[in-house]
């Protein structure tokens, strides 16, 4: 489904050409099908298929968990969602809407998309439909085609509040679709294409179309100015290791956020080398900042109250006379040191960078940082739930709760420093970069090594999202960790859907890190 055009539109509109002219495919919950009046359909189906037909074409569905009926040979479908999800699912059932949307949409240059859903469910499908058309693809047959090739969406809802999508509810809509398709497409892209001066050109090209030039840190600069993180990643690369970050200052703003997205373009292993089996598919590598990178366009494209930074550590973790032995010790950019003894552990050392600038040069309150960062994530979470290392409950329950408005699911792994840190223990250096025993909490481990470097008392909120398994479905990326962003930070857009879906409330004042100790009272800041 690469190369096609995505447009989001409200529903019901003009009678439109029938099927086969136009292929369709109806989806929703069973449930709110059958809420539809047959006059809201039939401008779509007649003369071709008459209500009869309709009519029991739902009385035929038993999603188990899904479902689907031809209406017309093979120009018309309708496909029903689970009727009920788990409380660790999203009620929309965006991952099962993917597969739907990949499985039953007829083909065509020109098709339509009808979903049926409740209006608090129409971003989490807007997006969970976007997943479905990847950009990218070099088959032969890709480069020769010329038609142009259209998928309209249109929203038909139901339930309380059902009246027409607003305009600027279908502008975020494909914000939030261009964004997903865009980090999809890196993701999907191999490193003899997308390697780190390609990703600085893409980082650009977003600064570009948003009005903002990057500030970049490149090469033997990262080493002159103390990223011993990402330079020692990223130095026996042919093309050099990078720091950049794209930042927005709007007036009026009152706090500081940062997103920290990890952006390895290949990761060999370095000198602790994967096997033949384990490193293809290590282009997905840079998904963390894919991710932030497409989310930051949507984002200011809406409008945002807060200053919001998006830090990219840019690095290929290559095999080479240059490259970071196991043994050689790095100072950090927080003046931290390590020991490396295994350099396949790497992401947790250009985050650490990452974050560390964020709150020393940055002045974050919020600093979130999202990479493929484990294999154990999904061993932790599984492949559709990103796993998420919080020091604060309140953004950990905030992050469970974007994930099921979003579509792009999370659950809470282990925070517990005082138990786990020690794994990272020393003889020679302030740390290691890899655990002593892969057998204790590995996803919760890395994550801790990130937020060492900030700090554990560090008064600010720090949100650790590992995105290992759910960045990508078989061979294809998936845009993760976008629309999970833009529900979770909704609150700080003036945007109207990204509102609706924010689990923060408005003015909310929480609690931030506990303050160890002295029983003080910790400091209080509003929550966005």
């Amino acid at each position: 489904m690469a190369g096609v055009e995505l447009r989001f539109r409200a529903g019901p509109g003009e009678p439109e050409p029938e099927p086969p002219s136009r292929p369709l495919l109806i989806a929703g919950q069973l449930g709110n099908l059958q809420k539809l009046s047959w006059t809201s359909v039939s401008g779509k189906l007649l003369p071709q298929v008459p209500e009869e037909v309709w009519q029991t074409a739902l009385g035929n569905l038993n999603p188990n968990p899904t479902d689907s009926c031809p209406l017309y040979l093979t120009y018309a479908t309708v496909a029903a969602l689970p009727s009920r999800v788990s409380r660790h699912n999203s009620p929309s059932a965006a991952p099962f809407l993917t597969r739907l949307v990949r499985s039953c949409l007829p083909g065509g240059a020109n098709r339509c998309i009808v979903m049926v859903c409740e209006r608090s469910d129409v971003f989490a499908s807007g997006c969970a439909i976007a997943r479905a058309f990847p950009l990218f693809s070099r088959r032969s047959s890709a480069s020769r085609r010329s038609d142009k090739r259209v998928v309209t969406v249109e929203f038909l809802l139901v339930g309380p509040n059902n009246g027409p999508i607003e305009a600027t509810t279908l502008e975020c809509l494909a914000s939030a679709a261009d964004g997903i398709r865009l980090a999809a497409r890196i993701v999907d892209t191999p490193c003899n294409e997308m390697n780190t001066d390609t990703f600085l050109e893409e980082i650009k090209m977003v600064g570009n179309t948003l009005g903002i030039v990057p500030t970049i840190i490149r090469g033997e600069e990262l080493r002159e100015q103390g990223f011993g993180g990402i330079y020692g990643v990223g130095k026996a690369a042919v093309n050099p290791p990078a720091l950049a970050v794209l930042s927005y200052s709007p007036e009026g703003a009152t706090q500081t956020i940062a997103w920290v997205g990890k952006g390895i373009v290949y990761d060999t292993g370095g000198l602790s080398i994967k096997g033949k089996t384990t490193m293809p598919g290590m282009k997905r590598d840079c998904g963390g900042a894919a991710a932030i990178l497409g989310a930051f366009k949507a984002t200011v494209k809406q409008g945002f109250k807060d200053n919001l930074h998006a830090v990219f550590c840019l690095a290929e973790n290559a095999v080479g006379p240059r490259a970071t032995r196991p043994d050689d010790i790095h100072q950090m950019y927080s003046g931290k040191t390590v020991e490396i003894n295994n350099t396949d552990a790497e992401g947790r050392l250009v985050l650490a960078d990452g974050v560390a600038y964020a709150s020393k040069d940055l002045g974050a309150d919020i600093i979130l940082d999202m990479a493929t960062l484990t294999g154990a994530q999904g061993i932790s979470t599984g492949k559709y739930h990103a796993a998420v290392l919080c020091n604060t409950e309140e953004w950990e329950m905030a992050c469970v709760k974007a994930g099921r408005s979003s579509g792009d699911l999370a659950h809470p792994l282990v925070y517990c420093p005082e138990l786990h840190f020690s794994e990272f223990t020393s003889a020679m250096a302030d740390m290691k970069n890899s655990v002593a025993d892969r057998d204790n909490a590995q996803s919760s481990c890395a994550g801790l090594f990130i937020g060492a470097h900030i700090g554990f008392d560090w008064p600010g909120v720090w949100v650790h999202v590992d995105i290992a398994s759910p960045v990508h479905t078989g061979e294809r990326a998936t845009g993760f960790g976008v629309a999970f962003l833009l529900a979770l930070f909704g609150r700080a857009s003036k945007d109207a859907m990204l509102n609706l879906v924010s689990p923060l409330g408005a003015g909310t004042d929480l609690h931030l890190a506990p303050s160890e100790g002295d029983g003080c009272r910790s400091k209080r800041r509003r929550l966005v």
